[in-house]
């Protein structure tokens, strides 16, 4: 089936209505960006899952960051959204404009000339992120043991995809027949993850709850091509590759083992959903040195009307948060989906779906 015959299907399905969620935060900014919503049957629904690393940091993470730069002797070192991320009380954007030492760099390998010609200070790397960033982090920490750095350190909210995708795929909603249907039909599974990992690490949810993944690079064509194969596969337990020049089902294994060595799996709360088992990466007790209090950051608190955590699961819409557009905006967020360019929020609101 050509491109023009996907389109006019997807335009116009009128089949059972399904329910495909977009895991990766950077498949959320590019179906925006596309407009792909405007072309897809009412009968579609596209879902944006818990694929944005911002968005699902808890506020006792942010809390932790703010009482680290506060401290004299540490300067802590972040990238641009994270800084805007409300904490219980507030952000690192206003705790910076209270006197809090925070810089603001685009890599984590940015940091080590920093700490090199600063060895007075303690540089501290927020070290958030998926499968895609750790093994930039384990980099950072290879490199600052190669020069002897004692200043370089981290704090973690490194989170992993396969739990809480079967996180996910248990839960239930009720269709517009007023029937209990699953709360996805099919995902698109993250590209940048499935590069490092390889699709492999989603087959187990795949059989276990009979839905399918398929990887998908992030150009508005290859996402409708894997909507179409979503729907098509409904019900099936299985896994396709549509991202084939990036992806294998074994993933990059050099940068797996380079993440080996430094770090270990463990429990984590996510922000919105809670404790999930196994879905956090935190530093190997032989390199705990380098760490700075990630462990049992789990206090979570959410601004009062924000409707993020249904959001992130997929059990509501933007549009469904009383705060939406009205009082939380890019410029005003009050929740983490309206902070980071890769939020379900964010995305909605500068596409104008």
């Amino acid at each position: 089936m050509d491109k023009s015959q996907v389109l006019d299907f997807l335009r116009n399905y009128d089949g059972p209505e399904v329910r495909i969620m977009e895991i990766c935060g950077s498949h959320t900014a590019a179906i925006a960006k596309s407009g792909i919503r405007s072309v897809l049957s009412p009968k579609i629904r596209m879902i944006s899952g818990p694929g944005c690393p911002v968005c699902v940091t808890v506020t006792a993470y942010i809390d932790k960051l703010i009482d680290l730069a506060m401290y004299p002797g540490n300067i802590v070192v972040t990238f641009g959204d994270l800084i805007r991320v409300p904490g219980s009380v507030r952000s690192m954007a206003e705790a910076k404009a209270d006197g809090a030492h925070i810089e603001m760099v685009y890599s984590p390998l940015d940091m080590l000339p920093m700490a090199e010609k600063d060895p007075d200070h303690i540089y501290i790397f927020a070290a958030v992120g998926f499968e895609t960033t750790t093994p930039v982090y384990s980099m950072l920490l290879l490199n600052a043991e190669e020069k002897g750095l004692k200043n370089v350190k981290l704090l973690t909210s490194l989170k992993t995809m396969p739990e809480v995708v079967n996180w996910v795929s248990s839960g239930k909603v009720t269709g517009s027949d007023g029937r209990e249907h699953p709360a996805v039909d099919g995902y698109i599974a993250p590209g940048h993850v499935c590069a490092v990992s390889g699709y492999r690490i989603f087959e187990e949810t795949a059989e276990k709850f009979s839905v399918p993944f398929v990887a998908s690079n992030f150009e508005a064509t290859e996402i409708l091509m894997a909507i179409y194969a979503l729907i098509k596969l409904r019900g099936r337990g299985v896994v396709r590759n549509l991202y084939g020049n990036a992806v294998t089902r074994e993933g990059n294994i050099t940068a797996q083992e380079r993440v080996d060595r430094f770090f270990v799996q463990g429990d984590c709360t996510w922000r919105g959903i809670g404790k999930i088992a196994g879905s956090a990466m935190y530093l190997r007790p032989e390199y705990e040195h380098f760490d700075v209090g990630s462990r049992g950051l789990d206090t979570d608190y959410e601004t009062k009307g924000c409707h993020c955590a249904k959001i992130i699961t997929g059990e509501e819409d933007s549009t469904a948060c009383p705060l939406y557009r009205k009082v939380c905006t890019p410029e005003n967020p009050k929740g983490a989906c309206m902070v980071s360019q890769e939020g379900a929020c964010f995305n909605r609101f500068v596409s104008g779906d």
